[in-house]
């Protein structure tokens, strides 16, 4: 336990002495982001400077192996530092599809010479990826996908096309679902494969949402030739693959009920409503709407930092981020109801200065998709129902 302190200690000192001011607010665009990948650029100076120095010490993935460019922390070392970054109000320097979903995936599945190819690249935001699993006619039935992996000497052909692959225009590589086998049961007979963006016959096509931005676009596959060495894990056992990952994707997704950095519900509110001589806010309806809020958001971090320890003792159950994905959308979708009853008719402007380009009813109208992708909240309450509660017919 002393260790430990000592490590607290130390690692509060350096992030106070190295996290600049400006990456300690919340992120305010989308621009305001730093991906990674062959074509990032930085928004700010502070931001490549906090980048750079969360991977030189290699806390972009603090608890990924330092040969593969992470921080080598132990569990209980991982949480001190979320903890004394969230105390702070520091960012992610790197929000990544690699970090996030493919790197646990490549720990698990990939050979040694794939993970000495791809991880080190993702710790140091070099590649920024993207996910190819959902098509137009396999979205929640997903192992129905029908794009093909044709064999071909050394390599595949993979014909087809994705759908909701999100920032894949600006994407360098994707892991991706295929057909390997097409005389198999649908859940076999499927490959997960790693391949570059750029490849010949590889298209995109940007979707655009009823909020007026996407980061969504349909992807086409024409001829496209992958090595064979590309296979993650066993050929045609690719859904042994997708389901680990998908664990990671559900619980990455569910951390949007989680506030993180920024101001609370009630002070947000606030600016709209205004607050009585007691400073509270001031409708009763609507304070009683965010204390429960609050009450909520507090109990699902509670749960989700008992998940993450869980899972880095080895002890989580499978289906576990389904409940957490399904909790963490609706709770998020509740967030953003509150914040538009909050507005009252203001909330409703679109295009004005006053209302940041319509950012708050954009949002709003955003979280409509959490409870849809990474699999809808019908399906997640269905895994729960099925491999949690064990129901009767589920």
């Amino acid at each position: 336990m002393s260790d430990l302190e000592t490590f607290r200690r130390e690692t509060r000192a350096w992030l106070e002495a190295n996290c600049p001011p400006e990456m300690r607010r919340p992120m305010t665009s989308e621009s305001d982001t730093y991906w990674g990948g062959r074509n990032a650029k930085f928004s700010s100076e502070p931001q490549r400077i906090w980048f750079e120095r969360m991977r030189d010490r290699g806390w972009t993935v603090p608890d990924w192996p330092k040969e593969y460019g992470g921080g080598g922390l132990e569990p209980a070392e991982h949480k001190v530092l979320r903890e004394e970054m969230a105390a702070m109000g520091a960012r992610s320097p790197l929000p990544s599809f690699g970090i996030w979903m493919l790197g646990p995936a490549l720990l698990k599945y990939g050979t040694e010479a794939q993970k000495k190819e791809h991880l080190p690249k993702i710790a140091a935001g070099l590649i920024r990826w993207c996910q190819g699993y959902s098509e137009p006619n396999a979205g929640s039935d997903l192992a129905s996908l029908q794009t093909r992996a044709d064999s071909d000497g050394d390599d595949y052909i993979i014909n087809g096309q994705k759908i909701w692959t999100s920032y894949a225009n600006y994407a360098d590589w994707i892991f991706c679902l295929v057909r390997t086998d097409p005389t198999a049961k649908k859940h076999d007979g499927i490959s997960f494969i790693l391949f570059d963006m750029a490849s010949k016959g590889v298209s995109t096509k940007p979707i655009l949402l009823i909020s007026g931005y996407s980061p969504f676009c349909e992807t086409f596959f024409d001829n496209v030739r992958v090595p064979k060495s590309h296979v993650v894990g066993q050929v045609n056992r690719g859904w042994d693959v997708a389901k680990y990952l998908l664990q990671h994707e559900r619980a990455m997704i569910s951390g949007t009920g989680e506030r993180g950095v920024g101001r609370p519900l009630g002070q947000v509110a606030a600016d709209s409503v205004g607050s009585d001589d007691s400073g509270r806010l001031d409708d009763a309806m609507l304070r009683s709407q965010v204390a429960a809020f609050d009450i909520d958001e507090a109990a699902f971090a509670a749960v989700a930092e008992r998940a993450i320890d869980l899972a880095k003792a080895g002890q989580s159950h499978p289906a576990f981020s389904s409940a957490m994905k399904y909790y963490g959308t609706e709770l998020n979708k509740r967030r953003h109801e509150i914040l538009m009853s909050a507005g009252g008719i203001d909330a409703l402007e679109w295009e004005s200065e006053r209302s940041r380009g319509g950012a708050r009813p954009r949002a709003w109208l955003r979280t409509k998709a959490n409870s849809i992708e990474g699999g809808t909240s019908e399906v997640m309450l269905g895994i729960v129902a099925k491999r949690i509660l064990d129901l009767p017919g589920a």
